[in-house]
């Protein structure tokens, strides 16, 4: 039988493993997106009105800024006038698309293997002191709602988070297989991490499966609800995806209530 462990004990993730993970997580989703077919770069995702190739364009877009911040401003400015409807980092990100919309998926995993490294070089680079000080709302309102608001929480978790969510969406847009191993288990424990940060119920239990799983306690005390799934599906649910595959829901209503209604940033 597994152990159950306080989702607060879990570590945040240091900078040597941030590294790893980071570095891993690059070279999981060039291998799959180097599988793809010319038809699976037009497929539908989980994210609403992108296809593959443009989440791929996003991720680029992503790792381009890192070491580049006045693309980051200048496409934040631009979104202001192009989506007025969106906040910031949406527009942010449609103008990501935008930027290389001629551009196809082939020639985006060029662009991928030619900028991500420098970005996460760049990340590495930056002062300790400096990534815990700067802080990533100054670009992104949004990013206030964090659990740590700053460059060392990008580098830490969110950069290999975003990149690991859009290979799931990938996977589940083209059926392409889904590899799992350690780095993923650290990826889905930051989440579990940043959900337990924000939990305010009665302690509910998490449990789940697969290479990337593992059983959690959420609070402190006899769990009043237990959610059941593969790691994979729990992370969808988390991100606000559309569900994909068995979610399992049982004890106490209002905190089976909660587990449904619980959300982590991506």
């Amino acid at each position: 039988m597994a152990t159950t462990f306080y989702a607060r004990t879990i570590p945040r993730t240091s900078e040597a493993r941030a590294r790893e993970v980071n570095e891993a997580e690059l070279r999981a989703v060039l291998t799959l997106c180097r599988e793809l077919s010319d038809e699976d770069w037009r497929r539908p995702t989980a994210c609403d009105g992108w296809t593959v190739r443009d989440i791929l364009a996003h991720t680029v877009g992503q790792y381009e800024e890192l070491p580049r911040p006045w693309v980051a401003l200048r496409r934040i400015r631009r979104a202001g006038r192009n989506h007025p409807h969106l906040g910031p980092l949406d527009g942010h990100n449609e103008s990501q698309i935008e930027d290389r919309s001629a551009v196809p998926g082939q020639e985006l995993i060029g662009a991928l293997a030619h900028f991500a490294p420098q970005g996460l070089r760049a990340l590495r680079r930056m002062p300790a002191a400096a990534r815990r000080k700067v802080r990533l709302s100054l670009l992104y309102p949004e990013a206030k709602a964090l659990p740590d608001n700053s460059m060392d929480y990008l580098n830490s978790v969110l950069v290999a988070r975003d990149t690991w969510m859009h290979r799931v969406d990938i996977s589940d847009a083209t059926g392409a297989e889904l590899v799992l191993d350690a780095h993923d288990r650290e990826i889905v424990d930051q989440v579990v991490l940043d959900l337990s940060l924000a939990w305010t119920a009665p302690a509910v239990e998490i449990d789940l499966d697969g290479p990337a799983g593992g059983r959690h306690l959420l609070g402190i005390g006899t769990p009043a609800a237990t959610l059941r799934a593969d790691a994979v599906v729990f992370a969808r649910h988390v991100s606000g995806r559309p569900p994909r595959g068995h979610l399992e829901l049982v004890g106490d209503p209002e905190e089976r209530a909660a587990l449904t209604a619980a959300r982590v940033l991506f």
